[in-house]
């Protein structure tokens, strides 16, 4: 977060709700998000999540094309894209999100995409609608309620979803109050890197009705699949797995067998 800080503040200027408002209204409309996570069937919406590298994991696909994991992904069946923007630490960019999101609105079903990233000021919530994303991340612990605040309102004016991560109880009250629709708990420890399902399992039943839930990483097998299913999972974002697997549409089909 203190590298993300330095590196938005030579684009950081003032952007008001009026700005993303006539932005939105300016550019053809992205699918919403939350739509694609609640499943007719019961089944478990996926969100495939296109990086080439994290802290955790190390190098994952470091050439990968995103517009080729795009096309892999819609092939598959996936319900939702998530695309990396971090250069530093994930190795993607805007270019990344820019040519996902062109390739899924020429797409049948076209798919949503959220913009991944370690998301600080409304100048970034700006261009994630310039590149045609869908929703933002906002990541509960990394920041103060009103950096919140000013996020989400920024993503509303702009016509964008808003994806609440969180990892205590606590967060989960703090996501609440900032109206989260979409919450997702990342079953990773950002602290020391453990990814534990149970936290899912924990969370998810604490979140209230109409809410919609999602579980973040770990997401490996239709066995991890059951488990946060019946925690109250409408959703998982599956990323590491999907990018290192040599059959994404096999795992797809095992997750949502789930």
């Amino acid at each position: 977060m203190e590298w993300k800080r330095k590196e938005v503040a030579p684009r950081m200027r003032t952007v008001s709700a009026r700005e993303l408002s006539k932005l939105d209204a300016s550019l053809p409309k992205p699918r919403p998000f939350i739509p694609a996570l609640t499943r007719d069937d019961g089944k478990l919406a996926i969100i495939g999540e296109i990086k080439r590298r994290s802290p955790s994991a190390g190098e994952i696909a470091e050439n990968a094309s995103a517009g080729e994991r795009a096309r892999i992904y819609h092939a598959a069946g996936v319900d939702a894209l998530s695309v990396l923007t971090d250069e530093k630490f994930f190795g993607g960019s805007l270019a990344d999100l820019r040519e996902v999101a062109a390739q899924m609105r020429a797409s049948r079903p076209c798919l949503p995409c959220l913009r991944k990233d370690f998301m600080v000021h409304p100048i970034q919530v700006l261009e994630a609608r310039e590149c045609g994303a869908s929703a933002i991340l906002i990541i509960v612990r990394a920041l103060n309620d009103d950096e919140i605040r000013t996020l989400h309102d920024a993503a509303l004016a702009a016509g964008l979803a808003a994806l609440f991560e969180v990892h205590s109880e606590g967060e989960i009250e703090r996501a609440m109050s900032h109206r989260a629709a979409i919450i997702g708990v990342n079953n990773r420890d950002l602290a020391v890197f453990r990814t534990d399902l149970a936290l899912s399992e924990r969370l998810i039943p604490r979140f209230p009705a109409g809410v919609v839930a999602v579980s973040e990483s770990g997401i490996n097998t239709g066995g991890d699949a059951a488990r946060v299913l019946k925690a109250g999972a409408h959703a998982v974002l599956v990323g590491e797995a999907l990018m290192r697997s040599a059959d994404p549409a096999a795992l797809v089909a095992a997750i949502r067998g789930a």
